[in-house]
């Protein structure tokens, strides 16, 4: 045999095994993975072919599988409309899921390995294969109270039990209606789907989670607090420069209050009347004296920087690096390059509300197959311990100063102590402010901690304020929760 063909051979061999190493990697190796990803047309017609598991809140279906005539034999339907669009996602035979519908996917269709021996059993006993069914954590009436009082307004609410991490309401708005998107007519689907990616209002995007974030404003001084009262140095009644107005070290720029005048005689302000009536320069001059280093590890230690899954994926919340003198006392006030998603804002108000123990949020309390034995559970799990028992004590007193007599008595409900942080944020030349709510009630005995957050002032726009307009809102939703 000459050398062309010697050589032209060990190219064909060479091809011929490069072949059935991938063949192998793709059947074996990668195999789940492109079966599990969206949009998979030959994995969604499978799954199709067999009942799906519901998506249950309380004793009520948020998405259920109906049986249809046509090729695909079922339908997803959701039958509450946009109320849990946000939580449980779509599922679209054109654009594949998100959501619950997701990240619960392999048991919702059945494919689970978990599921593997109920499987085998219908298989042997002729039984129709059937996805198992996921119990959220969500309370209905808490939920529709978030969807209802925040309205048309664009925000997101939500609710968490802070002794548990439970998340109890979840609603973005705007959002959108999940059936158009797990129609079986694919044209008029591809048609909300358009129309929705379009959209520059991104009925899409859950804003509670995901997206660009949002500058907490005042709500990360209770950030600031944690820090001061852990540094051992100050209490609630240490008392704090309050001008009306605070020169930004090296500049001759200038850091105001939201409101007219000073924050207390002769410029001076305690800690806890700071917080109450949410004094910007105070807070501003506390962060210059505990330093970026102070702040950072006090922020971190409440979640921000950190990743997160509920079990959607949770963009990280942002404080940032390398800060100069002015950069870090607009930081301290919740501006600058500072960023927050509405759940780590109501991690942070959980986390005081539970004694100084911040719970792992988590939307799936358990998974049960087609006779309801509970295949898999959720166990509470502590994620962090940003503060001491004392320090949540004192941060509750100062929260609950701000509700009965400060910037958040709004959120007021008779008979029920309520502690709260308000918050304002600028966002952006000619635009109006984003506000914030955060708290949780009762107090005494904590059942629920919340975030609100309505972007460009909501309704009321350029006089929009976090206690006007982001308090009432989440009253309702405490109110709802407790039984108020």
């Amino acid at each position: 045999m000459n050398a062309p063909i010697r050589r032209l051979g060990l190219v064909v061999a060479t091809m011929f095994c490069a072949l059935l190493v991938a063949t192998t990697v793709i059947q074996f190796v990668q195999a789940r993975s492109l079966d599990d990803r969206p949009g998979n047309r030959r994995t969604l017609l499978s799954s199709y072919s067999k009942e799906r598991g519901s998506i249950l809140v309380g004793g009520s279906a948020a998405a259920v599988s109906t049986k249809t005539d046509d090729q695909y034999k079922w339908l997803r339907k959701y039958p509450h409309g946009s109320l849990y669009a946000d939580v449980t996602g779509y599922f679209s035979f054109t654009y594949g899921s998100t959501g619950i519908e997701r990240s619960y996917n392999d048991f919702l269709n059945g494919s689970s390995d978990k599921l593997f021996y109920r499987r085998l059993t219908d298989i042997i006993t002729g039984q129709s294969a059937q996805g198992a069914s996921v119990q959220l954590t969500i309370n209905a009436k808490a939920q529709e109270a978030a969807k209802k009082a925040l309205g048309n307004q664009k925000g997101a609410v939500v609710a968490l039990d802070p002794k548990t991490g439970a998340i109890l309401a979840m609603v973005t708005s705007p959002s959108y209606d999940p059936n158009k998107l797990s129609s079986h007519n694919l044209d008029d689907v591809q048609k909300s789907f358009t129309q929705l990616s379009k959209d520059p209002d991104q009925p899409l995007l859950n804003r509670a989670i995901n997206g660009n974030l949002y500058p907490p404003g005042s709500t990360f001084k209770l950030v600031d607090a944690a820090a001061a009262l852990e540094s051992g140095k100050y209490d609630t009644d240490s008392t704090l420069p309050g001008p009306a107005k605070l020169r930004l070290p090296g500049t001759n720029n200038y850091l105001p209050n939201d409101f007219p005048g000073n924050c207390g005689a002769n410029d001076e302000v305690s800690l806890k009347r700071a917080l109450t009536i949410s004094c910007n320069t105070a807070f501003a001059s506390l962060a210059l004296k505990l330093g970026q280093d102070d702040l950072r590890s006090m922020a971190t230690k409440f979640g921000f920087g950190k990743s997160l899954s509920i079990p959607m994926s949770v963009t990280p919340s942002v404080f940032p690096n390398d800060l100069n003198k002015p950069q870090l006392a607009q930081s301290a006030i919740g501006q600058y390059d500072v960023r927050a998603t509405p759940l780590q804002i109501a991690m942070v108000s959980a986390a005081i509300a539970n004694g100084g123990k911040e719970m792992q949020p988590y939307l799936v309390q358990s998974v049960r197959d087609k006779n309801l034995d509970v295949i898999q559970s959720t166990d509470p799990k502590e994620f962090s311990s940003p503060v001491s028992e004392d320090t949540a004590k004192d941060l509750t007193n100062m929260m609950e100063s701000v509700v009965s007599e400060g910037t958040g008595t709004n959120a007021a409900i008779p008979g029920i102590k309520v502690a709260g942080k308000t918050g304002t944020s600028e966002h952006g030349a000619g635009r109006n402010a984003d506000v914030w709510f955060t708290g949780f009630a009762p107090a005494d005995n904590p059942k629920v901690a919340v975030a609100v957050l309505v972007e460009n002032g909501g309704t009321v726009g350029q006089e929009a304020s976090g206690g006007l307009v982001a308090a009432p809102i989440a009253k309702q939703v405490m109110e709802a929760v407790i039984g108020k």
